[in-house]
């Protein structure tokens, strides 16, 4: 049975180590092969606009356009409606491969037998 790996990040600059611990997991799980989906909620949202994930500094953490990178060639990257809606944030406004969902597509994911999913 395929894995499926759901990660949602509730952090962005705010708490620096825990947002780059998320993506970092995502990154490194979608190069070992596993199907990756990333939820961006809270202030991680922002990291689905053009560059503003590289506007992201963490001492020893690996860049966030790389991780994404990453992530994008092997899963999905979806950002939060309810979260996107506060913050102005349009799908137009999205990196190329990035999504909108609400709770009932994040739902959907998380059940199906063969999936683990992690809250950052």
């Amino acid at each position: 049975m395929a894995k499926k790996l759901v990660i949602k990040v509730t952090a962005g600059a705010d708490a620096p180590e825990r947002c780059s611990q998320a993506f970092t997991v995502a990154a490194v799980a979608a190069a070992s092969g596993v199907e990756v989906s990333l939820w961006l909620t809270g202030e991680s949202s922002w990291f689905a606009l053009p560059g503003r994930a590289a506007e992201f500094e963490l001492p020893h953490a690996a860049p966030l356009p790389e991780l994404i990178e990453g992530i994008l060639a092997g899963g999905t990257i979806t950002v939060c409606s309810q979260c996107a809606a506060r913050r102005d944030i349009e799908e137009k406004d999205l990196i190329e491969g990035a999504r909108i969902a609400g709770a009932q597509v994040f739902v959907s994911e998380i059940m199906p037998e063969g999936v683990q999913a992690l809250v950052y």
